[in-house]
Protein backbone atom coordinates (compact mmCIF):
# COMPACT_ATOMS: atom_id res chain seq x y z
CA UNK A 1 0.00 0.00 0.00
CA UNK A 2 1.31 3.66 -1.10
CA UNK A 3 1.57 6.14 1.49
CA UNK A 4 -1.31 8.59 1.15
CA UNK A 5 0.88 11.75 2.77
CA UNK A 6 4.15 13.61 3.15
CA UNK A 7 5.21 14.97 6.39
CA UNK A 8 6.36 18.73 5.48
CA UNK A 9 7.44 19.12 8.32
CA UNK A 10 7.54 18.80 12.45
CA UNK A 11 8.57 20.64 15.16
CA UNK A 12 8.20 21.98 19.04
CA UNK A 13 5.22 24.22 19.12
CA UNK A 14 5.17 24.43 22.94
CA UNK A 15 7.47 22.96 25.66
CA UNK A 16 6.86 23.05 29.60
CA UNK A 17 8.28 21.91 32.97
CA UNK A 18 7.33 23.55 36.05
CA UNK A 19 8.34 22.76 39.52
CA UNK A 20 7.46 25.15 41.90
CA UNK A 21 10.64 25.13 44.61
CA UNK A 22 13.48 22.85 45.52
CA UNK A 23 10.68 20.78 48.15
CA UNK A 24 8.87 20.00 45.43
CA UNK A 25 11.58 18.99 43.11
CA UNK A 26 13.18 16.55 45.98
CA UNK A 27 10.10 15.21 46.37
CA UNK A 28 9.48 14.44 42.45
CA UNK A 29 12.26 13.17 41.98
CA UNK A 30 11.49 10.37 44.88
CA UNK A 31 8.04 9.56 43.51
CA UNK A 32 8.35 10.10 39.43
CA UNK A 33 7.91 6.87 38.89
CA UNK A 34 4.44 7.60 39.57
CA UNK A 35 4.06 9.49 36.86
CA UNK A 36 1.83 8.80 33.72
CA UNK A 37 2.19 9.58 30.25
CA UNK A 38 -0.75 10.90 28.57
CA UNK A 39 -1.79 11.90 24.60
CA UNK A 40 -4.11 13.53 22.87
CA UNK A 41 -3.83 14.13 19.55
CA UNK A 42 -6.07 16.92 16.92
CA UNK A 43 -5.91 18.19 14.24
CA UNK A 44 -6.60 21.41 11.73
CA UNK A 45 -7.21 21.74 8.09
CA UNK A 46 -5.57 24.06 6.11
CA UNK A 47 -5.00 24.71 2.52
CA UNK A 48 -3.82 22.84 -0.52
CA UNK A 49 -4.35 19.23 1.26
CA UNK A 50 -2.52 20.34 4.07
CA UNK A 51 -2.90 19.24 7.86
CA UNK A 52 -1.69 20.48 11.02
CA UNK A 53 -1.60 17.49 13.44
CA UNK A 54 -0.75 18.92 17.02
CA UNK A 55 0.32 15.72 19.47
CA UNK A 56 0.77 16.68 23.04
CA UNK A 57 2.69 14.49 25.60
CA UNK A 58 2.04 15.00 29.46
CA UNK A 59 3.83 13.36 31.92
CA UNK A 60 2.59 14.30 35.13
CA UNK A 61 0.86 12.97 38.66
CA UNK A 62 -2.53 12.04 38.45
CA UNK A 63 -2.81 12.41 42.53
CA UNK A 64 -3.88 14.91 44.84
CA UNK A 65 -0.80 15.87 46.01
CA UNK A 66 0.32 19.08 46.61
CA UNK A 67 3.78 18.49 45.85
CA UNK A 68 3.97 17.96 42.11
CA UNK A 69 5.74 18.81 38.85
CA UNK A 70 4.19 19.06 35.38
CA UNK A 71 6.02 18.49 31.96
CA UNK A 72 4.88 18.65 28.81
CA UNK A 73 5.18 18.99 24.78
CA UNK A 74 3.12 19.79 22.09
CA UNK A 75 4.85 18.76 18.80
CA UNK A 76 3.60 19.84 15.41
CA UNK A 77 3.28 17.98 11.87
CA UNK A 78 2.76 19.64 8.81
CA UNK A 79 1.31 16.88 6.43
CA UNK A 80 0.00 16.63 2.81
CA UNK A 81 -2.31 14.23 1.83
CA UNK A 82 -0.66 12.98 -1.67
CA UNK A 83 -4.09 12.27 -3.07
CA UNK A 84 -7.80 12.72 -3.13
CA UNK A 85 -9.06 10.63 0.73
CA UNK A 86 -12.42 10.28 0.31
CA UNK A 87 -12.71 8.26 3.20
CA UNK A 88 -12.97 9.79 6.81
CA UNK A 89 -11.55 6.79 8.86
CA UNK A 90 -8.92 6.70 6.07
CA UNK A 91 -7.99 10.37 7.18
CA UNK A 92 -8.32 9.57 10.77
CA UNK A 93 -6.05 6.53 10.56
CA UNK A 94 -3.28 8.80 8.91
CA UNK A 95 -3.81 11.67 11.64
CA UNK A 96 -3.89 9.12 14.71
CA UNK A 97 -2.31 6.23 13.40
CA UNK A 98 0.07 6.55 10.35
CA UNK A 99 1.69 10.27 11.09
CA UNK A 100 2.14 9.45 15.14
CA UNK A 101 4.34 6.41 14.30
CA UNK A 102 6.71 7.84 12.34
CA UNK A 103 6.75 11.09 14.74
CA UNK A 104 6.82 9.65 18.11
CA UNK A 105 10.69 8.27 18.18
CA UNK A 106 11.48 12.18 17.91
CA UNK A 107 8.65 13.20 20.45
CA UNK A 108 9.40 10.93 22.79
CA UNK A 109 13.29 11.95 22.69
CA UNK A 110 12.41 15.88 22.89
CA UNK A 111 9.89 14.55 25.66
CA UNK A 112 13.21 12.66 27.70
CA UNK A 113 15.42 15.56 27.19
CA UNK A 114 12.83 17.82 28.68
CA UNK A 115 12.50 15.62 31.76
CA UNK A 116 16.77 14.82 31.89
CA UNK A 117 17.24 18.87 31.50
CA UNK A 118 14.71 19.28 34.38
CA UNK A 119 16.56 17.22 36.41
CA UNK A 120 15.50 13.93 36.25
CA UNK A 121 18.57 11.92 34.28
CA UNK A 122 17.11 8.54 35.02
CA UNK A 123 13.62 8.60 33.43
CA UNK A 124 12.75 6.42 30.70
CA UNK A 125 10.19 5.35 29.05
CA UNK A 126 9.84 1.47 29.20
CA UNK A 127 6.38 0.90 27.84
CA UNK A 128 6.00 1.82 23.95
CA UNK A 129 3.20 3.65 22.68
CA UNK A 130 1.21 1.23 20.52
CA UNK A 131 -0.58 3.85 18.07
CA UNK A 132 -1.82 1.18 15.92
CA UNK A 133 -3.52 -0.74 18.89
CA UNK A 134 -4.80 2.64 20.34
CA UNK A 135 -6.94 3.24 17.07
CA UNK A 136 -8.12 0.12 16.58
CA UNK A 137 -9.49 0.02 19.86
CA UNK A 138 -10.97 3.18 19.60
CA UNK A 139 -13.12 2.01 16.71
CA UNK A 140 -14.64 -0.78 19.17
Amino acid sequence: MTKKYNILGKYIKDLSSETKDTETYLFVKEYISKYQLSIDINSRPLKNKLIEINTTLKFEDKSENEKKSYFEIIFATIVQTTEEIKEKNEMEKIILCDVQIEIYPDLEKALLNLLHNSGYPNIKFEKKVDFEKLYNERLN
